[in-house]
């Protein structure tokens, strides 16, 4: 079970605000913040689960790698995707059916400014 992954980033304050507004919809927050780091997640405060460094020589991993979210419905991955786009994220997928991935799969997906591929998913049938 995964504890918690880290991005590196050049401008904390810029991807502070990146991702305030794209997890927000998926129900995250931040549960603590630094000078140098701020961590993300969805229960208690200093229970992080996404945490981005500052780093000055930060690089995105290569081609392949991307953290896919979990979704708690398709407009929430919808406002994820929409959310990321108005803080300078770059679109990598519009908010839609992967018939590809299953018949319920419904993804969006996108890049933050320091070139991180993040998707939000839910894979569930309309209730």
């Amino acid at each position: 079970m995964l504890h918690h992954i880290s991005f590196g980033v050049r401008d904390l304050d810029r991807a502070g605000r990146f991702y305030d507004a794209a997890l927000a919809p998926l129900g995250w927050r931040r549960v603590f913040e630094d000078d140098e780091a701020i961590g993300y997640g969805t229960g208690a405060d200093g229970e992080d689960l996404l945490c981005l460094k500052l780093r000055d020589r930060a690089q995105a991993p290569g081609a392949g790698f991307h953290l896919a979210l979990a979704a708690p419905s398709r407009e929430a991955a919808a406002a994820f995707h929409a959310a990321a786009i108005m803080q300078g994220g770059q679109d990598n997928g519009a908010p839609g059916l992967r018939p590809d991935y299953g018949a319920h799969y419904f993804a969006a997906f996108v890049i933050d400014p320091d070139g991180h591929a993040i998707e939000a998913v839910i894979n569930q049938p309309l209730a």
